[in-house]
């Protein structure tokens, strides 16, 4: 067996078709959706992630606002930025990058994000509305992506057992919730540095999800055959035949395809589906503006 491929490019790209529509609907009435994303610091990767967000809202026609700062910027500082973004009635949508300086408080600061516009998901009341069963608030974009992409493959979930690699509340445990949904209806084990026999755990999973930033964790004696394997880890590594000298890697090792019947690649798969989801927020906030 040589696993399909879970081209989160192409999902991507049919995420983006559809809403189209649904921005020039929103323009119609007088909204066009925006999204501001407020960045700390000089960190390479980030500010990639960034670049990438502000090129998909220029393809959309989505307005977009880049607010950076300093690494030596204090914690009151971005509190001020946040609360002047919440009252801009203009605004749907605000996204502060990941990872923040050391001496910021990650978690407090995006409890401070509206929650009509925190389009990341990751305020508690979104997150709380995820463990009611409820998907009327804003979904994280990594699971929610996670989601799209099984839908658009045809994937099974019904009855299936899921194994997710990784608790974090940006994605393993808000993924095992969307997974055990109602209308999704898996089982779903979540391990972590813990877990006892995970490798076992896997062996007998229909579905894995990877989430954990250990490079090529997940080998092929770790799934069974026809197993549907979601890659969400991306990692640099070193790598000496490489011009640059590094290249990127997943938390799956490549060995995988030839066991799984499906396997999203690294880069291309996830990522893409990430900052989909993302604009999908920032429209549907936006929808939510006009109906208010």
């Amino acid at each position: 067996m040589v696993a399909q491929r879970l081209d989160g490019k192409v999902c991507a790209a049919e995420v983006e078709k559809d809403l189209l529509s649904r921005i020039s609907a929103c323009v119609e009435n007088g909204v066009q959706p925006h999204l501001a994303v407020v960045i700390v610091g000089d960190d390479p990767a980030s500010h990639v992630y960034v670049k990438s967000k502000v090129k998909a809202c220029e393809r959309l026609g989505i307005r977009s606002t880049h607010v950076g700062l300093p690494a030596a910027s204090t914690e009151d500082d971005v509190r001020k930025i946040i609360g002047s973004l919440n009252e801009q009635d203009d605004l749907h949508g605000i996204l502060v990058q990941s990872p923040l300086p050391s001496h910021m408080d990650e978690e407090s600061l995006t409890d401070l994000i509206d929650p009509m516009k925190d389009v990341d998901g990751f305020h508690p009341q979104n997150l709380g509305r995820l463990v009611q069963g409820r998907m009327d608030g804003m979904l994280p974009c990594t699971p929610s992506g996670v989601m799209r992409m099984l839908s658009w493959a045809g994937i099974e979930t019904e009855g299936k057992t899921a194994v997710i690699l990784g608790r974090s509340r940006i994605v393993g445990m808000p993924q095992s919730l969307l997974l055990g949904s109602k209308g999704v209806d898996s089982t779903v084990t979540v391990a972590h540095s813990r877990t006892k026999d995970t490798a076992e755990l896997c062996a007998n999973a229909d579905i894995i999800i990877a989430a954990v930033g250990r490079p090529e964790m997940v080998t092929e004696e770790w799934v069974k055959e026809g197993a549907v394997v979601v890659d969400v880890g991306i990692n640099r590594v070193d790598d000496s035949s490489r011009e640059r000298g590094w290249r990127l890697a997943g938390d799956v090792h490549p060995d995988v395809a030839k066991k799984a019947s499906w396997l999203s690649p690294v880069p291309g798969g996830v990522g893409p589906m990430t900052i989909a989801m993302l604009m999908e927020n920032t429209v549907r906030a936006a929808e939510q503006s006009i109906e208010s």
